[in-house]
């Protein structure tokens, strides 16, 4: 936490130096307005470049970290554009004048709040070095942790021999693999995160004791948040988790040896960032911060989004709300259209509700800049109001119509929702229908996919409850006809490699667990638990995209067959 003392003090030297500040950046703009009008002026270039240097120096003065390093990184975009420079510099031009904007508008931010965040000029400093093909700065740049270094240690744990170790990190790295990918491709997110915190989690077992133990419970916990807490995944934190991943492979490379790897500071430094930032208060997380003199910032992830959509335009709470609004809209329209369709309301009145709330949602889709959408909300619309005053009974045929048209705009809805206001958003309504799906069927496969999960959900609870009543057999007396049910229902929706993996293990659970008089080693149980966990989240991504994620089929597979199933 920043001393009141030394932010007062911050506060009256930017009094100080305000105006000069605001002079020196508008300065630096019409010197980089005239240098892109006359390419061959090399002294508004140097002017520029002056301009920066001088406004470096202010902020160094006044200690605004954020201000000095932007202003760094714009000087060093500037000296990569020579005099003359042709189309191709216009990138590196655009990029510097995009920070220019910024650091006025972070000025002005600082001028209200009187608060000194450098993290939320990361995004544009990491876009000017990424123009110059420099490497990104990590998210905790501006972050200060101090660690106690200590001497390697690799495992030490007799009960987890060479055989399982191996066998265990492979399958770790392997389920590590998949989740990273899931996120790598904005794709399940949700069983991404779970996968990849349960692998973490297994590999700071294996390696209990060890040096990179450590850092495979910070991986695990920071994933944890992340998903929890639904943080952003930037490209810096995309990164990062393909950074630890190395560490996996290390493992499964040189196996026990790698585990005395001595941490990388760098690498805890941005876990505990995040989980500082993830705006977490439990008490598991004050724990852990305080293990390292840290505490959960009060400026966290919520507040940095939030105040840097005063510096880059709107953010995604916007875009969120904005989409709520509409989602409203279009559903009060679809009611409506409904309720004529079945002749429960007076026509003449419900017509005219839903020309007004078309003309309504084509004025907000304007504002918004989407035209396309616009247009076909617009001319509804009018096709609706016309019908209206003409007293006219729209056919069934003509009401199918205004439902596919206010269907395409509630799709372009939804991925404005999910990609933002994007070029893309505006050509939705120009794509092709796809085919549509009886609801009778889409409501019943959403049945039959909730039952499967709870099936294997309450599968992994009794197997749970077995290990910690120390093997007593009754709590797995309907594990079996469960698991049974839940097959039945993937060969119903046609998941015939999901049913024959699931019986497989079922298999398993009735040799190994119910008909065995000894209680099964760990290494088995673990492996048993992953192909149970892989088949849920199999599952749960039918539910989500109807074909699957075949990697985390694949993954209860090599699961069961490593046991010999």
């Amino acid at each position: 936490m920043v001393d009141a003392t030394l932010a007062a003090k911050k506060s009256s030297s930017f009094d100080l130096v305000e105006r000069e500040i605001n002079n020196t950046i508008e300065q630096a703009e019409l010197s980089l307005e005239r240098f892109q009008e006359n390419r061959e002026s090399g002294e508004d270039l140097q002017n520029c470049i002056d301009y920066l240097n001088q406004l470096r120096g202010i902020f160094v003065l006044i200690e605004l970290q954020g201000g000095t390093v932007l202003c760094q990184e714009s000087v060093a975009i500037a000296n990569e554009v020579p005099v003359g420079a042709a189309e191709d510099k216009n990138g590196l031009l655009s990029s510097l004048s995009q920070a220019l904007f910024v650091l006025r508008r972070y000025t002005e931010y600082y001028q209200r709040r009187r608060e000194d965040h450098p993290e939320l000029l990361l995004e544009i400093i990491n876009l000017l070095r990424l123009s110059r093909r420099a490497k990104p700065l990590p998210d905790s740049y501006f972050f200060d942790v101090e660690f106690q270094r200590s001497p390697p240690r690799p495992v030490r744990d007799a009960s987890v021999t060479t055989d399982v170790f191996e066998h265990r990190s492979r399958r770790l790295r392997h389920m590590y693999q998949v989740g990273l990918l899931n996120l790598l491709r904005s794709k399940e997110t949700d069983i991404g995160y779970r996968l990849m915190s349960r692998a973490a989690d297994g590999m700071s077992k294996i390696c209990s004791g060890s040096s990179i133990s450590e850092l495979w419970s910070l991986t695990a916990y920071t994933v944890e948040l992340m998903h929890s807490q639904a943080m952003e995944l930037t490209p810096t934190r995309q990164r990062l988790l393909m950074k630890i991943e190395k560490y996996a492979r290390e493992i499964v490379k040189l196996g026990k040896v790698a585990t005395a790897k001595a941490i990388s500071e760098t690498v805890a430094k941005d876990l505990l960032y995040l989980i500082a930032i993830s705006g977490d208060k439990g008490e598991k997380t004050r724990e852990l911060l305080a293990g390292y003199s840290l505490a959960p910032a009060d400026f966290d992830q919520a507040k940095i989004i939030a105040h840097r959509s005063l510096l880059m335009g709107p953010g995604s709470d916007v875009l969120a709300s904005l989409s709520k609004a509409l989602h409203e809209e279009i559903s009060q329209i679809k009611d409506k259209l409904d309720i004529i369709e079945r002749g429960i309301d007076g026509q003449e009145d419900g017509l005219s509700q839903i020309a007004e709330g078309l003309g309504k949602l084509a004025d907000t889709l304007t504002m918004l800049d989407l035209i396309n959408l616009s247009a076909v909300a617009r001319g509804v619309h009018q096709t609706i109001a016309s019908w209206a005053m003409d007293k006219k009974h729209p056919s069934n045929t003509d009401l199918m119509q205004v439902a596919d048209s206010v269907l395409s705009i509630e799709q372009a809805i939804l991925q404005l929702e999910e990609d933002g206001l994007t070029i893309e958003t505006d050509k939705v309504v120009g794509a092709d229908a796809e085919e549509m799906i009886s609801p009778y069927l889409m409501e019943a496969h959403i049945v039959v996919i909730g039952e499967s999960q709870a099936g294997l959900s309450l599968a992994k609870r009794a197997i749970t409850a077995y290990l910690e009543s120390g093997g007593d057999k009754l709590h797995l007396a309907n594990v079996l006809p469960t698991l049974e049910g839940v097959l039945g229902a993937l060969v119903m929706i046609e998941q015939s490699r999901a049913a024959k993996a699931l019986h497989a293990t079922a298999r398993c659970i009735e040799e190994k667990l119910i008909k065995n008089e000894n209680k099964p080693g760990d290494h088995i149980l673990e492996t048993l638990a992953d192909a149970l966990t892989s088949l849920e989240y199999y599952v749960d991504s039918v539910g989500r995209s109807g074909a699957g994620n075949p990697d985390l089929l694949k993954l209860a597979e090599e699961s069961v067959h490593s046991l010999g199933y």
